[in-house]
């Protein structure tokens, strides 16, 4: 079928319109997290309440789901840019058509108070500022999951939005995989493995420099921050996209501990070289994403991670940061700070872990949500349950809110599997990474002198490039020829932790 077709043409025009809104509502809530004055975000939380109730206006119109019906009859051939946009559009349509608009305009404004209430829930290190607010969110949660698919289990439906195709069973499978295979790996490090000395991490940064060095590693993966991004501060960093040419990204910074703005920045430039990466031919279409969570955050935990904690890496970049700190960092060894940016060491905040303690984190926020989903938990007694968690599986409690609880900004907007596609997104990584290496064997070799270039080609060519096209599931195997597996991580956080740790293992 021909894009020229009077039909389709309409078509992308109501899309293009719709995902237009989508950015310009994604811009208000950057500019919340960034600059808005505090006193703003009243006004704000109606803007975004009106943006939201358009934008599902749009989506549930029944002229686009004629629209999307005439459309599916013609259409012959599956494998198609037509085919795959009427199959996510007829999904987005379907939910949306579902929501009644006083749903969306309740769960816009669930998300804003939440927002506002989890800011000074955090300056006050109060969680019963926050837990009322919890408490809708949760609410407005479970009805959009029973909107959307009344006869489900409520999670399952979520869980569906953010990484469709994937089933409650399969994400309980795959995290007792990992669980059974890391709580013996951390055990074996802590009790085994050869000290490492990560104090130098914890000297003064002067963070203005700090934010120069994060900024000159992004640059050096390919992130482009001269013309087409942008760096700024936020409590919790994130990535927003307006268009290919307009990706902003975030971290925040700590004065005495190097890691946090380095490899958040490392991360969040991941996900931003993926919304760079999109064809201007999808951007304003519903193919101008990723297909879920997963695949995204396979971006950024792979840059900040598999390349960013590499050894090669830091061949690399070692001497160009002693440059920026050479107080610091002038006596010390390449292989001393190596082992030290891959200590591990059960800690309180989840995106400052490493990477064998960081996916229990996520485990700990799953089966949260999965209790509060069941009413097994209640909100109010969400603090103790979390603490309970982090002593049951890191040995450590935190000890007060900010660093426990409400360290996450997720919660504050939505609430419901939530964290799986962090998890998801290192399995994703390590097997994304193992067929890059196998397809382009000077790869790696190749970041010891800087050159990111191979391995960013290959991912814009085969994972940025597709967008949206294809089904998860269906676009890993497409890339790789399998299907979603834990071994690859496993055996990649095996041979490295052997590494850096001489286990024997």
């Amino acid at each position: 079928m021909s894009t020229g077709s009077h039909d389709y043409d309409q078509l992308t025009q109501k899309v293009a319109e719709i995902r237009d809104l989508e950015r310009i509502a994604a811009l208000s809530y950057w500019d919340m997290q960034t600059y808005m004055p505090q006193g703003g975000h009243h006004a704000r939380a109606e803007q975004q309440d009106t943006l939201q109730v358009l934008i599902h206006e749009k989506m549930a119109d029944p002229q686009l789901g004629a629209l999307i019906d005439a459309l599916r009859e013609k259409i012959t051939d599956p494998d198609t840019i037509e085919a795959a946009t009427l199959h996510w559009l007829a999904r987005d349509h379907k939910e949306a058509t579902q929501m009644p608009p006083e749903l969306v305009r309740e769960k816009s404004q669930a998300a804003s108070n939440g927002m506002a209430t989890w800011l000074k829930a955090r300056e006050e290190n109060d969680f019963q500022i926050f837990l009322p607010a919890l408490k809708q969110i949760l609410k407005v949660s479970r009805a959009t999951a029973r909107a959307i698919k009344p006869d489900s289990d409520p999670l399952a439906t979520l869980l569906d939005q953010r990484e469709p195709g994937f089933s409650l069973g399969e994400i309980n499978q795959l995290f007792s995989q990992l669980r059974d295979f890391l709580v013996p790996l951390l055990n074996n490090i802590l009790h085994d493995g050869q000290p490492v000395d990560s104090g130098i991490l914890r000297e003064y940064y002067d963070p203005k420099v700090q934010w120069e060095a994060g900024f000159d590693a992004a640059k050096q993966i390919g992130f482009d921050l001269d013309k087409r991004g942008r760096k700024d501060i936020s409590v919790h960093p994130f990535t927003t996209a307006f268009s290919p040419d307009d990706v902003r990204i975030t971290t925040r910074l700590r004065n005495n501990y190097f890691p946090t703005a380095f490899f958040a920045t490392l991360h969040e430039a991941g996900h931003g070289t993926y919304e760079q990466g999109i064809p201007a031919s999808l951007a304003r279409s519903v193919l101008g994403n990723a297909p879920s969570g997963g695949f995204h955050e396979s971006q950024s935990r792979l840059w900040e991670n598999l390349v960013g904690r590499s050894r090669p890496f830091w061949n690399y970049f070692f001497p160009r940061l002693q440059q920026y700190f050479p107080n610091q960092l002038r006596d010390v060894s390449l292989e001393t700070f190596y082992r030290a940016v891959n200590d591990v060491k059960p800690s309180l905040i989840r995106v400052e872990a490493d990477e064998v303690t960081y996916n229990l984190h996520i485990i700990i926020r799953f089966e949260l949500e999965r209790d509060l989903f069941k009413e097994d938990l209640t909100p109010a007694d969400l603090p103790d349950a979390w603490n309970q968690k982090y002593e049951k599986y890191l040995g450590i409690t935190p000890p007060d809110p900010t660093q426990g609880v409400l360290q996450d900004i997720h919660w504050s907007s939505e609430i419901g599997a939530s964290f799986v596609s962090y998890t998801l997104g290192n399995m994703i990584s390590a097997q994304l990474f193992e067929q890059a290496r196998k397809v382009t064997p000077k790869m790696i070799e190749g970041f010891g002198q800087g050159d990111f270039s191979p391995l960013l080609e290959w991912m814009q060519e085969n994972v940025h490039a597709v967008g949206r096209r294809y089904e998860p599931k269906d676009l890993l195997k497409r890339i790789t020829g399998d299907t979603l597996r834990p071994e690859p991580f496993m055996h990649y956080l095996t041979d490295k932790m052997k590494d850096v740790y001489q286990l024997s293992i």
